[in-house]
């Protein structure tokens, strides 16, 4: 059963999102490699990183824990060894503290498609499918050096942002706010192709840069996403009679949602 809406599917950015990440990661490297040989090669690079600020995720992708819990009064002391008298420790029971909360410890993979040159091995184009982690501090400042790293050695950079919440890596006046954005960063070129997205668009075909003098390949998104969803089998785990992870929607867009699930039933 396909998606019911024609681009992203914000119901995907929940707990299922890092499945989702990694499958497409994975059909964007296979939808390339026959358009790349022989002189390129797409290859998915992993890094396990802290994720150092979890809390805001909590209930959205990662599982929903029990933060606070009351300690059980009556808690047994110390023995005597520990040189207090035990008619003195009787006297001065231990007040108990009001809240257990549990220090997460979450790792994250982080996959990137890399395009690489046959002959040297040469790195020539990154895909970025930005991650929750990559929108927050600190992993945002760390994401947008690794960008700036890449853009100084004359990579091409292919952003994809299909989360939500968060903050975008980059910020401009010129560019309108969306739910969901696409930027192309080419080597050499100081400027950015942005493609903004709303919830009521589809996922759009873009380029992939490769070396002067060999042509663009295009990427197309919604095929790729289509794809994942058919055979991850995504409608079984989804329950559209409730409203997608946070953020909440805006008010215009609550309202085509309804229309477009109760079309699409």
């Amino acid at each position: 059963m396909p998606s019911p809406f024609p681009g992203m599917d914000p119901y995907l950015e929940g707990y299922l999102w890092p499945d989702v990440y990694h499958r497409l990661a994975t059909q964007i490297s296979d939808q390339l490699m026959p358009m790349l040989r022989p002189r390129y090669v797409a290859r998915i690079e992993i890094q396990v990183v802290p994720d150092a600020t979890p809390e805001a995720d909590i209930g959205i992708m990662y599982p929903d824990v029990e933060v606070v819990r009351a300690h059980q009064h009556g808690h047994e002391l110390p023995s005597a060894s520990t040189g207090m008298d035990m008619r003195t420790a009787e006297a001065l029971p231990i007040t108990p503290t009001s809240l257990s909360v549990p220090l997460l410890d979450v790792e994250v993979r982080l996959a990137t498609v890399e395009i690489r040159d046959t002959a040297h091995n040469r790195l020539v184009t990154s895909v970025e499918i930005l991650s929750p982690v990559n929108k927050r501090e600190p992993g945002l400042s760390k994401y947008r050096e690794k960008r700036r790293q890449l853009h100084a050695a004359d990579v091409h950079i292919l952003e994809i942002d299909l989360l939500r919440r968060g903050q975008r890596p980059l910020v401009h006046p010129r560019i309108p706010p969306s739910a969901y954005r696409i930027t192309l960063i080419r080597a050499a070129v100081h400027c950015a192709d942005i493609w903004s997205l709303r919830l009521q668009d589809a996922l759009p075909i873009v380029p992939i840069p490769l070396r002067t003098p060999d042509a663009e390949i295009p990427l197309d998104l919604a095929t790729a996403f289509t794809t994942i969803y058919d055979r991850a089998a995504y409608d079984l785990s989804l329950n559209y009679a409730e409203p997608p992870p946070p953020p909440p929607l805006l008010a215009e867009e609550q309202v085509w949602v309804r229309q477009r699930l109760s079309s699409s039933a």
